[in-house]
């Protein structure tokens, strides 16, 4: 995460930034403070700072233990309820050690040791009258549809699989995760994803819940109108050249747009040191989480991600908080699903909120070659990131030519597999001939064995078959030595061969 410490001293104190003395041990209101910027706008804390802001640092031996402790207290619901895992870094800033909390707005209501508290400009204060109390639960239920309660939802909808798969992610991206050690439940409560509002007095899964591990069938009829339209818009820009209609888990969802840039975005050489490290996957891992966990789901306008000859443009439903250009300079980080957000980045699929805006700005110049990068902040929110045309040109007659020998293979497969399917028709036609065929000589045999006189007009009115189908059937009989005639056709009678 790239911490300016010296933005944070210019900017001072306030709604969205605390200073804390600290040397040996951490301060008694820090917790407070955390709680009042979970419940108000977020913000960050800096150990080893006073008011004044003069750096006074931290003891280099305690600090990584301090560090360890404010990570535990806050996944410790008996300090901090809900629980919420905070990102903690310690930073060498005019060579004194400081720690540094970044705390995000939260999408529920959080106490520290059974009271609430909020954010001022003038510090933290607690909450106390029970109208101060409704009209922050109202507030955060206002701004949050992730937090929306279904009490009907339960286990059994989640994709097989999925939540297994979130938490092996989790551990491989961090061993000593404290949410390793949960049990299933556990962890939907810790991670924001089962809750109980005191409000409503509801309890059950979350609309996050649902998004991150819904089976297909079950986010379709709790969220009708979610969907994400990928789209490669490079050679027709009327219609589309390719085209992925995403309607899964927000998990899968990842993996696929991820699969789509992979597929039509090339991969520009890029050491970082000695290291070659991938432009393409730090520009759009940020893009794609971005698309997938600051989208407001409530909404019904279609989320979009396309790919022009020129561009990457994505477009999302959004409840704003600033309007206008969001720029690394002056961005102020303001999640708008919370608990979507922290799932993705414990899994490591996504940066802290305001690193990933910095990631692109940082490497869209060395990949495009051009900073003309669009974060639009409307009720739309648009991210544009400029693509270099020169690059694409060879990647597009590629693709041309590629799309062009696939249309000819294409068409050479379906050749070969339209006669493969025909013959496996006429081989199923014929053996539902030769079926009906032995019924209907099943069916004359039992005729004859109860009336031997049996005629052939006889055998045809009673069969339904035509006089030549029975005669058919008959010299198939005899031709298998199984049926002899015995004098003509009136007046003789059947006999069977026995062996």
């Amino acid at each position: 995460m790239n911490i300016n410490i010296k933005q944070i001293l210019q900017q001072g104190e306030g709604i969205s930034v605390e200073f804390k003395q600290s040397t040996q041990k951490l301060p008694e209101s820090l917790f407070e403070t955390i709680c009042a910027f979970l419940n108000r706008n977020g913000g960050v804390i800096l150990l080893g700072v006073d008011d004044n802001k003069d750096i006074l640092g931290i003891d280099t031996k305690t600090a990584p233990t301090l560090c360890k402790d404010i990570a535990n207290l806050s996944n410790n619901p008996k300090k901090l309820f809900p629980s919420f895992l905070l990102d903690v870094q310690l930073v060498e800033y005019r060579k004194k050690t400081l720690i540094h909390v970044f705390v995000p707005a939260s999408s529920q209501v959080h106490t520290c040791n059974g009271k609430i508290y909020d954010r001022s400009v003038d510090g933290d204060f607690e909450l106390k009258s029970s109208e101060q109390i409704k009209n922050l639960y109202t507030r955060k239920s206002t701004l949050y549809s992730e937090n929306t309660i279904y009490p009907y939802l339960y286990q059994t909808d989640f994709k097989p699989g999925i939540v297994e798969r979130v938490r092996k992610i989790i551990r491989i991206n961090r061993p000593d995760h404290p949410w390793n050690e949960l049990t299933d439940m556990e962890f939907f409560k810790i991670a924001g994803l089962y809750r109980h509002d005191l409000a409503s007095n509801t309890e059950g899964f979350t609309m996050a819940a649902l998004l991150l591990f819904g089976k297909d069938e079950v986010i379709g009829s709790a969220i009708p109108h979610y969907k994400i339209d990928a789209l490669l818009r490079r050679l027709d820009n009327d219609r589309y050249d390719d085209r992925e209609n995403i309607r899964c888990n927000l998990v899968d969802a990842y993996d696929h747009l991820m699969a789509f840039v992979a597929k039509h975005l090339p991969d520009k050489f890029y050491l970082q040191g000695d290291v070659r490290i991938s432009l393409r996957e730090k520009i759009f891992r940020e893009i794609v989480a971005n698309t997938l966990i600051h989208r407001e789901y409530a909404n019904a306008f279609p989320s979009s991600f396309i790919i022009y000859k020129d561009r990457v443009e994505t477009k999302n439903a959004n409840k704003p908080h600033t309007y206008g250009q969001l720029l690394p300079e002056t961005f102020q980080p303001y999640p708008k699903n919370p608990h979507l957000a922290e799932i993705f980045t414990q899994m490591g699929r996504s940066e802290e909120l305001g690193t990933g805006l910095r990631r692109v700005y940082k490497y869209s110049k060395v990949y495009s070659g051009s900073q003309n990068i669009i974060f639009q902040e409307e009720d739309i929110f648009i991210q544009q990131v400029p693509l270099d045309e020169k690059m694409l040109h060879e990647e597009t007659n590629i693709f041309v030519k590629s799309a062009e020998a696939e249309y000819t293979i294409g068409v050479s497969r379906e050749k070969s597999r339209e006669k493969s399917r025909e013959k496996s028709r006429e081989k199923s036609r014929e053996k539902s001939r030769e079926k009906s065929r032995e019924k209907s000589r099943e069916k004359i045999i039992e005729l004859i064995k109860a009336n031997k006189y049996i005629t052939q007009n006889e055998i045809a009115k009673l069969t339904g078959l035509s006089i030549k189908g029975v005669e058919k059937n008959i010299r198939q009989l005899k031709d298998d030595g199984l049926l002899k005639r015995n004098g003509p056709d009136r007046g003789g009678y059947w006999d069977f061969i026995t062996r």
